[in-house]
């Protein structure tokens, strides 16, 4: 029978009732998305897809310590079953004692809906997305423009189970909408604009609305000004300031801070936890149970790195303060490498919270302005120097001239040399924090809240040809 027939926890259990090694965690994605995409005002495609992942973990014991084998395969069928748990045992055998093994995680009540049938979406879950959507492409054709875009909702239902007895379950929703809107062919499409949102189950997004929005910064680009590189006055919007720190927090492994080979390393040795980051009273955070960005409440690690452990499998993930009133509080660690450098355990992190106190939203700090750049969101996002986190990238789909608090024109995209550590230092305004969806890590990360910064001085390296 297909382990797509079976009960998710009945292969959980059937998976830890093989296994013949000394631990094992069992972990089974159930996946399910729905998606909606467009083109020229129309839609194009519209698809179901349903899918799932079985990983096992085995842990054997040995004289030297205990070693992990780590098996993932999708579509296994119950003939596989035994297969797979066999190849995890051979591959830890064939292992060499892993440095993070600490004692699995036992001792957790079993999670509510633990035996019961997985979450899954379907096309139902644009029931009222769906009409606006259309009315968006009416309005768009109306006022002479394009709509291009997707989107894509997708549920996992995901079930823990170990030796120790974890029997956990966590049910992740997570959507996300794109839309681009172009001026019309006859004008070869030269102008384009992007506007994007996260969402739990489309109930809260209206693409009637960000077409409006799009339909006002392709007016901006009517006036075309050329500027040459430089340091500008920027203000960055909720979704670039996310693809920044984001990279920062996978950048915040407390093991890599410990041996200098991060801009968290301290000079000299150890990190720089403790210190202070920023002048503005900056709190960077994380929390499982942030309304409209909940995420898993324990670890679930499918493998093993310098900032996760599948030894850690079940470990509780509590709110986690990383930078608070500006200051570095606390950086990556499992229970290894905690004990490592003496820090706090502080497990990986499923959304991404930045708090700064203000008030203003993106259009007041326009309103605010002398003279400086608006932009609508960064892309191909690389590191150049791992030491000083320094990044390099490109402005993409609008780039704004601002003069005496309006917006007078759009500027050609440039290529940005930045730190997002030393952009928090240089930060001299923050606006209103709201949820956003990260432009370029919107495959990885999608569930992030942030304000706008006003940057006096954001380093435009070179002008880019991009649109």
């Amino acid at each position: 029978m297909p382990t797509t027939r079976t009960k998710p926890h009945e292969i959980v259990e059937r998976a830890l009732e093989l296994s013949t090694a000394d631990g094992c965690v069992v972990i089974a994605d159930e996946q399910s998305t729905a998606n909606l995409r467009w083109a020229g005002n129309a839609l194009t495609t519209n698809g179901v897809t349903r899918g799932r992942t079985l990983t096992v973990i085995a842990m054997v014991d040995g004289r030297e310590g205990t070693a992990s084998g780590v098996v993932s395969r999708s579509a296994v069928t119950a003939e596989d079953l035994e297969p797979l748990v066999r190849a995890a045992e051979a591959a830890a055998r064939a292992a060499g004692p892993a440095e993070d093994a600490r004692p699995l995680i036992g001792g957790v009540p079993e999670s509510a809906g633990f035996r019961e049938a997985p979450a899954e979406t379907s096309s139902a879950v644009f029931t009222r997305f769906a009409p606006a959507l259309g009315e968006a492409f009416a309005r768009a054709r109306e006022g002479g423009r394009e709509l291009y875009g997707f989107a894509n909702h997708e549920m996992v239902s995901t079930y823990v189970g170990s030796s120790t007895g974890l029997r956990l379950r966590h049910d992740q929703p997570n959507g996300t909408l794109e839309l681009n809107a172009k001026a019309p062919a006859a004008d070869g499409r030269l102008r384009s604009a992007w506007a994007g949102r996260s969402t739990r189950d489309f109930t809260d997004v209206d693409p009637t609305v960000l077409d409006a929005e799009l339909a006002v910064r392709l007016g901006w680009a009517e006036r075309r000004v050329e500027l040459s590189a430089g340091r500008y006055e920027t203000l960055l919007p909720p979704s670039a300031v996310a693809d920044l720190l984001i990279y920062q927090m996978w950048s915040a492994s407390a093991r890599d801070a410990a041996e200098g080979r991060t801009v968290f390393s301290k000079p000299g040795g150890g990190t720089r936890v403790g210190e202070k980051l920023s002048g503005l009273p900056l709190t960077l955070r994380s929390d499982p149970a942030e309304p409209g960005l909940e995420s898993a409440p324990y670890v679930i690690a499918h493998s093993s790195g310098d900032d996760v452990s599948v030894f850690d499998n079940g470990l509780a993930v509590p709110p986690t303060e990383w930078v608070r009133e500006g200051q570095l509080n606390r950086l990556l660690t499992t229970r290894h490498t905690a004990d490592m450098t003496g820090l706090p355990q502080a497990p990986g992190f499923g959304n991404l919270i930045l708090d700064a106190g203000g008030e203003k939203s993106l259009d007041e700090m326009v309103a605010a302005t002398g003279r400086g750049l608006l932009l609508t969101c960064l892309w191909y996002i690389r590191e150049v120097d791992p030491a000083t986190l320094l990044l390099t990238g490109l402005t993409r789909d609008g780039v704004y001239l601002v003069e005496d608090g309006e917006v007078v024109g759009e500027v050609n995209n440039f290529r940005f040399n930045e730190s997002p550590v030393d952009l928090l230092s240089r930060a001299c305004e923050a606006g209103r924090t709201e949820k956003t969806l990260p432009r370029e890590w919107s495959d990885w990360f999608t569930r992030a809240a942030m304000p706008a910064l006003r940057i006096p001085d954001f380093n435009m390296s070179s002008v880019s040809q991009g649109v």
